[in-house]
C-alpha cells in the first residue's frame, strides 16, 4: 500500500522527492479546463467534481522537441478516415460543396470558412504551456512536447493554460508556480499574437484557468499590454447559450474579415463590458470530467459546471451550450501524486472507434450520448501523438481538404529517446522509493 504524504519519509525517498517533484504534478486535478484549484476546476474548484482510479503502465515513448517559437509551417496532409454521419456532418459536406472553388482556407481547411465557430470541432492541447522538454529540464510535469505556436502551427486552434498570481504578475503554473512555471501570461500571449499576425485566416481560441480568483480587470489589462486584445472576439446579443450551438456564433470567414479571430473563455470570472472579449465559460460550456487514471474510465456525463449536473449533458445540449471534451489520462505515483500518463498516449490519442480508451471511441460515443452533438471543444495531452488532430478533421468532415499544417511530425529523435528514458526513469525511482518506505 502507498504512504500517505504525511507519512515520515526515509532519506533515499526525500532525496527523490527533492529532485524530482520540481518535475511532478502534486495532487493534480489539472484546472479549468481539465483543471482544478481554481474557481472553476477541479476537485477543489467551486464547480469542480471528478473521481481518480489507478491503473498500471508500461515503458513510455515520448517524443520531444525544443521550445523554438515558429510563425509559418509547411504543408502537412490529413490521412482519411470514416466520418460519423450527422447533421453536422451534413453540414460539412454542403459547406465543402459551396467552397470547392474557394482557394483560401480557415482553419487550414477551405470546408471550414462557412461553417459557424460553434459548428466545429477546435482541437486543443491541455495545459498547454507546460512542456516536458529541453527548457523544462523535461519535466514529467509537463502534458505537451511542443509549444504553443508549434502546436498551433500543426493545426491546434485551442490553447489551454492554468493562470496564477505570483508577485503581483499572472504566470502560468502547473499547479503551484513552485512546481512548474512558465512565464508570465504577457509574454505567452504576446508570443501567439506574433503567430496570429503572421496567420491572418486562422481563429484561434484561448481557455485560461482563474486559478486565484482574479478580477477581469487583472486579465484584461495583461490582454490589452500584450496587444493580443485587438483580435479579441466579443459576442453579440445573438450569442448566447440558447443560441451558441449554431447560428449565434458568426461563422470562420466572418470572424477572419472582421479580424476579431481570438475567442477567450476564462474559469471563472465576472464579465465587465470594460472587457467584452473575456468571456465567463460557464456560460457558454460544459464539461465531461477530466480525472481519468484507466482508459477504461473516460465519459460523456456533463460534470461541469455545477448548475447544469443535475439537468445532464443532454440538456446542456439543447440549451445550446458547447460540449468540451476532456480526453487525457494520468497515472498514479501515489495516492495524492498523478503525472501525465505517457506510456499508453498513443492509445489514448488514437482515432480508432473500436479501441479502449481511444479518443476516437470516446468522441463518437460522446455525439450518440449527446444525440448527435458533436463536441465543440476537445482537449489532449501530448497532442502530437495519435495524432489527435485526426479525430478533430473526421468530426468536421474534412479529411482529404486540409492544407498549410505542419509544426511537430511526433518523430522521435535519439537525444529525446534518451530524455524519455530519463524521465521513465525517474518516475520508476520514485515509484520504488515509495513503495519501499
Amino acid at each position: 500500500m502507498l504512504p500517505p504524504l504525511s507519512s515520515p519519509l526515509p532519506a533515499l525517498l526525500t532525496t527523490a522527492l527533492l529532485l524530482g517533484l520540481s518535475s511532478v504534478a502534486c495532487s493534480i486535478p489539472q484546472g479549468g479546463f481539465g483543471g482544478g484549484g481554481g474557481p472553476g476546476g477541479g476537485g477543489s474548484g467551486q464547480n469542480g467534481g471528478g473521481t481518480t482510479t489507478t491503473t498500471t503502465s508500461t515503458t513510455p515513448t515520448i517524443t520531444l522537441a525544443p521550445a523554438t517559437y515558429t510563425t509559418s509551417s509547411p504543408v502537412l496532409s490529413a490521412s482519411s478516415t470514416t466520418v460519423l454521419s450527422s447533421a453536422d456532418n451534413a453540414a460539412a459536406a454542403a459547406a465543402g460543396s459551396s467552397n470547392s472553388s474557394v482557394s483560401v482556407a480557415c482553419n487550414n481547411s477551405p470546408s471550414l470558412c462557412t461553417r459557424s465557430y460553434g459548428n466545429i470541432t477546435h482541437m486543443g492541447a491541455h495545459d498547454s504551456a507546460f512542456l516536458r522538454d529541453a527548457s523544462t529540464g523535461n519535466s514529467i510535469a509537463g502534458n505537451q512536447y511542443f509549444n504553443a505556436t508549434v502546436a498551433l502551427s500543426a493545426g491546434i486552434r485551442l490553447l489551454q493554460a492554468q493562470v496564477h498570481l505570483s508577485s503581483s504578475t499572472l504566470e502560468l503554473c502547473h499547479t503551484t508556480c513552485s512546481l512548474l512555471d512558465a512565464g508570465s501570461l504577457e509574454a505567452w500571449l504576446g508570443k501567439i499574437k506574433h503567430w496570429m499576425d503572421s496567420n491572418p485566416n486562422e481563429v484561434v481560441t484561448l481557455l485560461l484557468v482563474n486559478s486565484d480568483n482574479q478580477d477581469v480587470s487583472v486579465f484584461g489589462s495583461v490582454f490589452e499590454s500584450s496587444g493580443i486584445s485587438s483580435y479579441g472576439f466579443a459576442p453579440s446579443s445573438s450569442v448566447t447559450p440558447s443560441s451558441s450551438a449554431s447560428s449565434g456564433w458568426p461563422t470562420l470567414q466572418s470572424m477572419i474579415a472582421a479580424n476579431t479571430r481570438l475567442v477567450t473563455f476564462i474559469a471563472s470570472i465576472t464579465p465587465s463590458s470594460a472587457y467584452p472579449y473575456l468571456l465567463n465559460e460557464w456560460t457558454y460550456v460544459f464539461e465531461n470530467p477530466y480525472d481519468v487514471t484507466s482508459l477504461s474510465n473516460f465519459t460523456c456525463t456533463l460534470d461541469r459546471p455545477s448548475t447544469l449536473v443535475g439537468a445532464g449533458a443532454v440538456s446542456a445540449v439543447g440549451s445550446g451550450y458547447m460540449p468540451l471534451l476532456n480526453h487525457f489520462a494520468d497515472t498514479s505515483l501515489t495516492s495524492s501524486i498523478e503525472i501525465p500518463d505517457v506510456s499508453d498516449i498513443d492509445t489514448t490519442n488514437s482515432p480508432s472507434n473500436t479501441t479502449t480508451g481511444a479518443l476516437g471511441l470516446h468522441a463518437y460515443s460522446c455525439v450518440r450520448q449527446w444525440g448527435g452533438r458533436k463536441p465543440v471543444f476537445v482537449l489532449v495531452d501530448f497532442y502530437d501523438h495519435g495524432p489527435a488532430i485526426t479525430t478533430a478533421d473526421e468530426l468536421n468532415g474534412i479529411t482529404g481538404d486540409v492544407t498549410g499544417r505542419g509544426g511537430s511530425s511526433g518523430s522521435a529523435s535519439s537525444s529525446s529517446s534518451s530524455s524519455a528514458s530519463r524521465a521513465g526513469a525517474m518516475v520508476g525511482f520514485l515509484a520504488a522509493a515509495v513503495l519501499l518506505v
